[in-house]
């Protein structure tokens, strides 16, 4: 069964612990063929432009699955709820706003709306696991320090039973250079 007509949203990273809306429906969802990844550098959210950080964006990934969840809009603040994603998410024009056909745990499949990032995009970057986590470990940004994100996400991926190697990598190697390691 499809449901087309509601305001579905994925989250795959803040939106996971901080939508900015009260969701009618949280059922967890399955993305294919793109991955979580650090590679979007932060400079309004959680860094600046002098000492970026870096956050999660959504990285085509051929055979890949992303797991998260599905957050359904109140259909009465629909367009609140896309004016205020909108200009969250879309502030420095990294992420693409897109449709994605997700799959829930339930069965259903839903069309969300997601953000991806842009590859072709300055703040688009592929760093090595040391590099993300010594950037992760420095940055602050508008809205915290860059390691509170990662240790956010990571909890709530690890409350879904979602394990991501990467991101527990980081958790650990960040929390060791944060306590100057």
């Amino acid at each position: 069964m499809t449901d087309q007509t509601a305001l579905w949203v994925f989250g795959y990273g803040s939106l996971l612990w901080n939508p900015g809306f009260t969701p009618e429906e949280v059922v967890v969802a399955r993305l294919d063929g793109w991955h979580r990844s650090f590679c979007m550098s932060s400079i309004h959210h959680r860094g600046t432009p002098e000492m970026p950080g870096l956050v999660l964006a959504l990285d085509r990934a051929p055979g890949a699955v992303c797991t998260g969840l599905a957050l359904r809009a109140p259909e009465a603040e629909r367009e609140m709820v896309i004016a205020m994603l909108r200009e969250r998410e879309l502030v420095s024009s990294a992420y693409l706003e897109t449709h994605q056909p997700l799959a829930l745990t339930d069965g259903r499949v839903v069309d969300a709306l997601t953000y991806v990032i842009d590859p072709g995009h300055a703040q688009y970057v592929a760093l090595d696991l040391e590099t993300q986590a010594r950037r992760i470990a420095g940055a602050v940004g508008g809205r915290g320090p860059n390691d509170e994100y990662l240790f956010n996400t990571a909890a709530h991926l690890t409350e879904m039973g979602v394990h991501d190697p990467d991101l527990d990598w980081l958790v650990e190697r960040v929390k060791t250079l944060r306590s100057g390691g």
